[in-house]
């Protein structure tokens, strides 16, 4: 370093300024050296420097202030959207991005009526008939769905493509009935996922296909006529409390167990 000055900082520390020996260009050392020899290290600047008030700033960035702000008018409505309903979480955001803008897709997450948990739920004296309730576990779904609903211009059922998903539309538009009123409500069904399965189904929506609802809740009917009928028996036979009979369980395992008996009384010869 040529021509070294000592000197201080503002918080007193000591460097030394000069200009580099191979550059010529200026710079500063850190630290104390010889030439700080005998010099009195001055006071620190900064802490006898008085503080300015500092003014708080507006974090409106730029919008007006709250006083100036008018409340909506009586017609203000938020904007709407196009409302569909599929089964998965997954799906949904797929289908989501295919749609793109002007359409809001939730996912139901399977069915969310059904029989009740503790009761037969079927009133066999008026034709079988079936007595649904909202499971525990979907209320929340159903909730924010009939929300979604009542902001919707119009509501597509886009369920699995079965007769399992097209009662998952059925009871869709049943348990929605309230948020529903007045809308256009569309069944559309698509077997693979990709933009031009989709644009087709949403080109060609149709109802709901009644017979197909039937069918799905005839098999349901039967499982819990079945179920809750011979469990019972079943466990006080065998005194084991997890033990179930189901429409197809018990013909399976009827099946398995004749078999059992004809391998065991088979005499080789």
């Amino acid at each position: 370093m040529q021509n070294p000055q000592p000197l201080f900082n503002a918080k007193g520390a000591p460097y030394t300024k000069g200009t580099c020996s191979v550059c010529g260009a200026g710079m500063n050392r850190l630290g104390a050296s010889e030439l700080h020899a005998g010099m009195e290290r001055p006071q620190n600047s900064e802490g006898s420097r008085p503080k300015s008030k500092r003014t708080r700033r507006s974090k409106t960035h730029g919008q007006p202030p709250i006083s100036n702000l008018q409340p909506p008018t009586s017609n203000f409505q938020l904007p709407t959207s196009k409302l569909v309903i599929v089964e998965s979480p997954a799906k949904a955001r797929t289908v989501g991005r295919f749609l793109g803008r002007g359409y809001r897709v939730r996912a139901s997450i399977g069915h969310i009526r059904d029989l009740p948990l503790r009761q037969m739920g079927v009133d066999i004296e008026h034709n079988f008939r079936p007595h649904y309730v909202i499971t525990p576990k979907k209320k929340n779904v159903v909730k924010e769905l009939k929300s979604d609903a009542a902001n919707a211009s119009e509501v597509f059922l886009a369920t699995d493509p079965d007769r399992e998903g097209e009662a998952i539309s059925w009871h869709l538009a049943a348990a929605l009935e309230t948020a529903l009123r007045d809308k256009p409500v569309h069944r559309v069904e698509f077997h693979e996922i990709t933009n031009d399965a989709i644009n087709h189904a949403f080109a060609n929506p149709r109802e709901i296909n009644q017979q197909l609802v039937d069918a799905q809740q005839a098999r349901r009917v039967l499982d819990r006529l079945v179920g809750y009928t011979i469990s019972p028996l079943l466990r006080k036979k065998v005194s084991k409390s997890n033990l179930s009979a189901g429409r197809v369980q018990s013909v399976a395992v009827r099946l398995v167990v004749e078999r059992e008996r004809e391998i065991q009384a088979f005499v080789p010869v």
